[in-house]
């Protein structure tokens, strides 16, 4: 929830996307529930996770720290 929080405030989704979305995700009892979410939604959540760079932020390697 934080992360949609995170898009609603940047203006990324709109009030009512964040509420369905949120309502969806409170309903889903597991993952694949939360899966299978309307289409317009997990668009909705791409295009705002694609400018907030959350999928390159998932695959970039770790940082190694020098001991």
């Amino acid at each position: 929830m934080k992360t949609i929080d995170e898009m609603l405030h940047l203006d990324l989704l709109t009030a009512d996307q964040h509420r369905q979305i949120g309502a969806w995700i409170a309903q889903a009892e597991t993952p694949e529930e939360i899966l299978k979410m309307p289409a317009q939604l997990w668009q909705a959540v791409e295009r705002a996770s694609e400018v907030m760079g959350i999928d390159e932020d998932l695959t970039r390697p770790p940082l190694l720290e020098s001991s």
